[in-house]
């Protein structure tokens, strides 16, 4: 086991470790370590496993509340839905292996967050995705690059959740020049339990058996989270090796073993094998719960020969489990998991050394104190530094165009970043499991039905990433907010949100400042909104050739609404309804849609958020849908109020009549319609109830302006200068996508 090494030099830079590393292993250790457990120590500690450059700036987060029952630090978190049921949910990244890979990068990614959600003891009921692409519609190779990477990450998005049988109810997908190098993938699950039945990734009680369940080992995967932790380069063609190959069949059939397995009580925790594979779901059961642990590894399920105990502790290959069972239950857990043709072998026992001991043909191989590896990873206090940038771009304001809004009007409901996306969700199974109620396409959160509570939930994912470079801060408050709102705008009441932390490179002080602005809005924001952080995934060096991504704060929002309630929709539902403002439009153009598609730049700074503001409007809303006044919701996004009525309009198949108080001949007031005001929601009433919503506005001190009405004589949309047929707007915004992009 303490052969020397020779180049340890070479062996520190292969594993991403540095000489002050090898010192402080050689300090847990008490001695020399051996190349097994170098490579132990390398996942370990990588930025994926540890989150050294990113967990001083996590501290603070807000994390509890009285219906959260599980926060960070599990394999998901999870909150109370009411009659004894919980919704167990987290969003995580796969963007370096989907890169490599689309296919298989993006289809594992979403097998490996829907084993996170089962191993809690849930059963995977929703799907959300959140995709970032470059500049697709080019006519070169990044064109090309990017038209073959979306095709082959919603191909293994839809492959591996539509074989799943788990619906994808909604997502979202943008695209800018700085993903041209690193496309971001970042996949969400959220399952249901019941209280008691919630399981956790622990290792305890000394001479319980370990267990491996699932997939045979192979090599594909070896080195994921060490390669997730790196930036890319003209050499990153030959990490492919290193990108997991998935199987959705067996996980199906993983997923229904463990679901039996939790009802028997057999076990006493259970954890997915993940990042850095067997190495890192031993030592987290074994950590959680302060034991030691032995493993034969020469027991280890494998499918090619020449695996050794340096492949298996690092391989990430699919579709696998780790299992603390009770002892003299074995037998039961096997036959389970033989039923289902799962592999099953017994691979060591829970002990109270405190150390991971590993041995390999009854040698041993590797020892490691198990708290010392934990406590002892590097938490790096990375120089930060405010980008250089930001001192010219958000000086400029928005210019004054020469567009008419009818020429703005076309050019936006055409844009890649609004028009129709169904060639993407179309391909994912939405209705499979019979529960969703409103899904992709219908903007704003998708909803599913409880049935087993008689509840709904509403989801939506959210990162507004032009104003995230414009001002972390204020983005990513913004990021929380809008998740949030969309799902008030179903009717639901925020309770908790995910988040997927999409940065560039650590090393670069300019990003670690980006990083410590964008955790400061998400802590406000969370605080204010009283929406806790209960899971979440920090994804670093997604930076190509010194080229960062903008900082992409992903966030998931989930919301309650109550038994006996009918979600709200988007489409306008009755002609002569009135269309109603709730909030103010000012003047925000600062990284937003219409600043792109006329001027082709991100500059000025993003709209403002008042937290308080936002939180008075869920707070109307929740009032006027008590009331079963409000017939359909959108609220103000990309765009402005000219899209989400346009949205309103076509979702609805209805004409609309508006006139705003912003037709004027000057050029800033001209655009206003298409200003991205925060805060802001379009709703429509009947007539006869104006008169209440205005006083529940004037409680919450929340602005309300009739705009108009739905419906007209000839069925167009107008609003103020813009008038333009139903038919002529279906075709911008439903076929401009493939259109734009070459889609067949």
């Amino acid at each position: 086991m303490n052969q020397p090494l020779e180049n340890i030099s070479e062996i520190l830079k292969n594993h991403k470790l540095d000489q002050n590393d090898y010192e402080q292993i050689k300090q847990i250790l008490h001695r020399e370590p051996n190349l097994l457990e170098i490579a132990i120590f390398s996942a370990m500690w990588s930025e994926h496993c540890s989150y050294k450059s990113s967990k001083k700036y996590l501290k603070g987060f807000p994390t509890t509340a009285p219906y959260v029952i599980v926060g960070p630090g599990e394999n998901a978190g999870v909150i109370d839905i009411g009659d004894g049921y919980a919704a167990v949910f987290k969003i995580e990244s796969h963007n370096h292996p989907s890169f490599i890979e689309p296919r298989a990068g993006a289809a594992t990614g979403v097998g490996g967050i829907m084993r996170d959600i089962f191993t809690m003891g849930a059963r995977p009921v929703a799907n959300l995705n959140s995709i970032r692409f470059g500049e697709i519609y080019r006519d070169d190779e990044i064109g090309k690059k990017h038209k073959y990477l979306l095709r082959g990450v919603v191909d293994g998005i839809a492959s591996y959740g539509n074989c799943m049988g788990v619906p994808t109810i909604g997502g979202e997908t943008s695209f800018e020049a700085c993903y041209n190098g690193n496309i971001l993938v970042n996949a969400f699950t959220l399952g249901i339990v019941k209280n008691e039945e919630i399981f956790y990734g622990r290792a305890e009680g000394i001479g319980n058996p370990v267990i491996y369940v699932g997939s045979k080992t192979g090599a594909d995967g070896l080195g994921g989270a060490v390669m997730s932790s790196d930036s890319f380069n003209e050499d990153s063609k030959s990490l492919r090796p290193t990108v997991q190959i998935g199987d959705p069949f067996t996980e199906k059939l993983l997923l229904e073993a463990c679901l039996e397995l939790f009802e028997k009580k057999l076990i006493v925790g259970i954890q997915d094998m993940g990042a850095a594979g067997l190495s890192s779901s031993s030592f987290e059961m074994a950590g959680r719960s302060g034991s030691g642990m032995i493993m034969h590894l020469d027991k280890v399920p494998v499918r090619e020969e020449g695996l050794g105990p340096y492949e298996l502790m690092l391989s990430e290959s699919q579709e696998r489990m780790l299992i603390c069972a009770k002892k003299g239950f074995e037998k039961e857990v096997m036959e389970i998991f033989q039923k289902w043709e799962l592999d099953v072998e017994i691979i060591g026992e829970v002990t109270d050394t405190g150390n991971m001991e590993l041995f390999w043909n009854g040698e041993k191989c590797a020892q490691i104190p198990i708290e010392a590896l934990s406590e002892n990873a590097p938490i790096l206090d990375r120089p930060i530094s405010k980008p250089k940038y930001l001192n010219e771009i958000n000086k400029n304001e928005y210019k004054r165009n020469t567009f008419s809004q009818q020429e703005i009007f076309k050019k936006l409901l055409s844009s890649l970043d609004i028009s129709d996306k169904s060639w993407i969700y179309s391909q994912y199974d939405s209705t499979v499991q019979t529960n969703t109620i409103v899904s992709s396409g219908q903007t704003d959160a998708s909803v599913i039905r409880i049935k087993e509570n008689g509840t709904s939930l509403a989801m939506n994912v959210n990162c507004p990433v032009r104003y995230c470079y414009l001002d972390p801060k204020q983005g990513s408050a913004i990021a929380v907010a809008t998740a949030g709102r969309n799902c008030v705008t179903r009717g639901a009441k925020p309770l908790a949100i995910s988040d997927c932390l999409n940065f560039g490179n650590p090393q670069n002080p300019e990003v670690m400042w980006q990083f410590k602005e964008a955790t400061d809005g998400i802590k406000e924001a969370a605080q204010i909104l009283q929406t806790p952080v209960i899971s979440g995934n920090v994804s670093l060096y997604n930076q190509t050739d010194s080229v960062d991504i903008y900082p992409t704060p992903t966030i998931v929002s989930v919301g309650l609404i109550q038994k006996g309630y009918t979600p709200i929709t988007s489409g306008l539902k009755e002609k002569g309804n009135l269309l109603v403002l709730l909030g103010e439009i000012r003047e925000d153009f600062g990284g937003s849609v219409v600043q792109k598609i006329i001027y082709n730049t991100c500059e000025g700074k993003p709209p403002k958020i008042d937290l308080e503001k936002e939180k008075h409007l869920w707070e109307l809303m929740k009032d006027n849908f008590d009331s079963k006044i409000i017939k359909s919701a959108k609220d103000i996004g990309k765009g402005g109020l000219s899209i989400a009525l346009a949205k309103m309009a076509l979702l609805g198949n209805m004409g609309i009549e508006i006139k705003t108080a912003f037709n004027s001949s000057d050029g800033v007031q001209k655009d206003m319609i298409f200003s991205e005001s925060q805060s802001c929601i379009v709703v429509e009433i009947n007539p006869e109830d104006l008169t209440l919503l205005q006083k529940n506005c004037k409680k919450y001190q929340i602005p309300c302006s009739v705009l108009g009405k739905v419906g007209n004589k000839n069925g167009d949309i107008c609003i103020d200068s813009i008038a333009m047929s139903m038919s002529e707007a279906k075709k911008l915004f439903f076929d401009s996508f493939c259109e734009i992009v070459k889609l067949s």
